[in-house]
Protein backbone atom coordinates (compact mmCIF):
# COMPACT_ATOMS: atom_id res chain seq x y z
CA UNK A 1 0.00 0.00 0.00
CA UNK A 2 1.81 3.37 -0.96
CA UNK A 3 1.78 6.41 1.46
CA UNK A 4 -1.08 8.05 -0.70
CA UNK A 5 -3.63 5.13 -0.34
CA UNK A 6 -2.29 4.85 4.20
CA UNK A 7 -3.26 8.44 4.31
CA UNK A 8 -6.28 7.95 2.64
CA UNK A 9 -7.60 4.59 4.94
CA UNK A 10 -6.39 6.88 7.93
CA UNK A 11 -8.75 9.57 6.55
CA UNK A 12 -11.11 7.11 5.91
CA UNK A 13 -11.58 5.38 9.31
CA UNK A 14 -11.03 8.46 11.32
CA UNK A 15 -14.33 9.87 9.59
CA UNK A 16 -16.24 6.50 10.44
CA UNK A 17 -15.55 7.06 13.95
CA UNK A 18 -16.11 11.02 14.16
CA UNK A 19 -19.33 10.13 12.18
CA UNK A 20 -20.52 7.59 14.75
CA UNK A 21 -22.64 9.98 16.94
CA UNK A 22 -23.69 11.83 14.22
CA UNK A 23 -25.20 8.77 13.02
CA UNK A 24 -26.84 7.68 16.10
CA UNK A 25 -28.77 10.44 16.44
CA UNK A 26 -29.88 10.63 13.27
CA UNK A 27 -30.76 7.25 13.66
CA UNK A 28 -32.68 8.37 16.62
CA UNK A 29 -34.49 11.26 14.54
CA UNK A 30 -35.19 8.70 11.76
CA UNK A 31 -36.81 6.62 14.17
CA UNK A 32 -38.88 9.62 15.42
CA UNK A 33 -39.92 11.02 12.15
CA UNK A 34 -40.99 7.96 11.05
CA UNK A 35 -43.18 7.25 13.60
CA UNK A 36 -44.86 10.37 12.91
CA UNK A 37 -45.29 9.63 9.07
CA UNK A 38 -47.13 6.11 9.66
CA UNK A 39 -49.13 7.03 11.99
CA UNK A 40 -50.52 9.78 10.09
CA UNK A 41 -50.48 7.41 6.80
CA UNK A 42 -52.18 4.30 9.00
CA UNK A 43 -55.06 7.02 10.17
CA UNK A 44 -55.86 8.01 6.60
CA UNK A 45 -55.63 4.12 5.00
CA UNK A 46 -57.51 2.06 8.21
CA UNK A 47 -59.44 5.02 9.17
CA UNK A 48 -58.60 3.87 12.89
CA UNK A 49 -56.38 6.06 15.48
CA UNK A 50 -53.81 3.54 16.10
CA UNK A 51 -52.31 0.38 14.22
CA UNK A 52 -52.75 -3.09 15.56
CA UNK A 53 -50.34 -5.06 17.27
CA UNK A 54 -49.67 -8.30 17.36
CA UNK A 55 -51.10 -9.06 20.89
CA UNK A 56 -54.27 -7.56 19.93
CA UNK A 57 -57.01 -10.06 19.26
CA UNK A 58 -59.99 -8.15 17.73
CA UNK A 59 -57.32 -7.90 14.46
CA UNK A 60 -56.90 -10.71 11.68
CA UNK A 61 -53.18 -11.79 11.10
CA UNK A 62 -53.01 -10.12 7.59
CA UNK A 63 -54.13 -6.61 9.30
CA UNK A 64 -51.08 -6.65 12.02
CA UNK A 65 -48.43 -8.15 9.29
CA UNK A 66 -50.30 -4.84 6.33
CA UNK A 67 -49.40 -2.39 9.35
CA UNK A 68 -45.78 -3.89 10.13
CA UNK A 69 -44.95 -3.60 6.56
CA UNK A 70 -45.94 -0.92 5.90
CA UNK A 71 -44.29 0.75 9.26
CA UNK A 72 -41.11 -1.38 8.40
CA UNK A 73 -40.80 0.23 5.12
CA UNK A 74 -41.68 3.69 6.03
CA UNK A 75 -38.81 2.98 8.77
CA UNK A 76 -36.69 1.97 6.24
CA UNK A 77 -36.69 4.32 3.54
CA UNK A 78 -36.97 7.78 6.48
CA UNK A 79 -33.74 6.09 7.90
CA UNK A 80 -31.82 5.83 4.56
CA UNK A 81 -32.68 9.41 3.85
CA UNK A 82 -31.80 10.95 6.86
CA UNK A 83 -28.57 8.88 7.29
CA UNK A 84 -27.89 9.82 3.64
CA UNK A 85 -28.23 13.60 4.40
CA UNK A 86 -26.28 13.22 7.36
CA UNK A 87 -23.26 11.61 5.17
CA UNK A 88 -23.89 14.65 2.79
CA UNK A 89 -23.60 16.69 5.04
CA UNK A 90 -20.20 14.89 6.83
CA UNK A 91 -18.43 15.52 3.70
CA UNK A 92 -19.33 19.10 2.96
CA UNK A 93 -18.01 19.73 6.36
CA UNK A 94 -14.66 17.42 6.76
CA UNK A 95 -14.30 16.72 2.98
CA UNK A 96 -14.18 12.88 3.82
CA UNK A 97 -17.86 10.42 2.82
CA UNK A 98 -18.24 8.41 6.33
CA UNK A 99 -19.00 4.90 4.76
CA UNK A 100 -15.88 4.90 2.54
Amino acid sequence: MSKRNKGEAKKNKGAKIAYRPIGLVSGLVAGSLSGIVFKQIWKVVAKEEEAPSALQSEYRMREVVLAAAIQGAIFAATKAAVDRAGATGFKQVTGAWPGD
